[in-house]
């Protein structure tokens, strides 16, 4: 590929995650012949940004930054930190899976639990397409989500995380801040998934137009809304924040019902992502 200047290589990166997910293998598969994820949104951070530390040092020090999953992949290339990009993205569930996901109250909708397994599936081959269209266009990038490396770890504080947090990594992109639940809130909603890679590129960071990691949530913006501790059919999300172990306890038994229900082996929720305030936007109220 043609040297590209900063922005352009940013413009590039962004019409190939589009077309990717403009293609047939983003597919909700089944009897569902439609996408599983809308248009996706972009963003970029410096590998620089201190950020990267910030997590190392408050979530564990199992959380790599930028440079360790980079020196991980390519243990030939010397680079500095100031040398690496991290690209993330936001797949915003469809209306269609949202609107079904709403008039659940214990088990996921078909269509969301669908987009669980498949369409998470596609997510990870749009990580893996991008590094390597990258790559070979003399970029070498990594999907730290994906890589051989990438393992959960125990967490005093967390209960348990990873070495690499797809959140974290589009709140540094610019892309949303943590709600009550622990789910993101993007710019279309917390219904959606993320993915990323690490490069060696010099792309313009995507602005943050928020310096506190919780600024779209209404309940610790402004001490109102709470849609989230109703949602929930086990209780995991109270006041106090979100329950990890009772949530995934409930996210395995979900698995029965999805292969009785609907006919293959898989599992989800997402009820407090759907019927909130915060499902398909940045509350009003809250929006920069």
């Amino acid at each position: 590929m043609q040297e590209k200047s900063d922005a352009e290589l940013g413009q590039w990166i962004t019409d190939r995650i589009r077309e990717v997910c403009a293609g047939p293998e983003n597919t909700l598969q089944g009897r569902f012949h439609e996408p599983a994820w809308g248009e996706p949104l972009v963003g970029f951070a410096q590998g620089s940004d201190s950020l990267w530390d910030a997590y190392k040092e408050y979530v564990g020090p199992e959380q790599w930054t930028p440079v360790e999953i980079f020196a991980l992949t390519f243990p030939d290339i010397a680079v500095e930190a100031q040398e690496l990009a991290v690209v993330s993205w936001v797949l915003p569930q469809t209306e269609a899976t949202k609107a079904d996901n709403r008039r659940e109250d214990v088990y996921p909708a078909e269509r969301w639990a669908r987009s669980r397994i498949f369409g998470e599936e596609f997510n990870d081959l749009l990580k893996r397409q991008v590094a390597a269209a990258l790559t070979e266009a003399g970029y070498p990038a990594v999907a730290p989500g994906i890589s051989p490396a990438f393992k959960s770890v125990s967490s005093e504080r967390f209960v348990f995380s990873s070495t690499w947090s797809e959140r974290h990594a589009a709140y540094a992109c610019g892309l949303g801040t943590f709600g009550l639940s622990d789910g993101l809130i993007t710019p279309v909603g917390k219904a959606m998934r993320v993915g990323s890679v690490v490069v060696r590129a010099d792309l313009p960071p995507t602005s943050r137009p928020y310096t506190d990691h919780q600024a779209y949530c209404l309940f610790h913006a402004r001490g109102t809304c709470g849609d989230c501790i109703r949602r929930c059919p086990v209780g995991a999300i109270t006041e106090a924040g979100h329950d990890k172990v009772v949530c995934r306890e409930h996210l395995g038994r979900t698995r029965a019902h999805v292969r009785d229900a609907y006919g293959f082996e898989g599992y989800g929720c997402g009820l407090c992502q759907t019927g909130v305030a915060c499902e398909s936007g940045i509350p009003p109220a809250l929006a920069p």
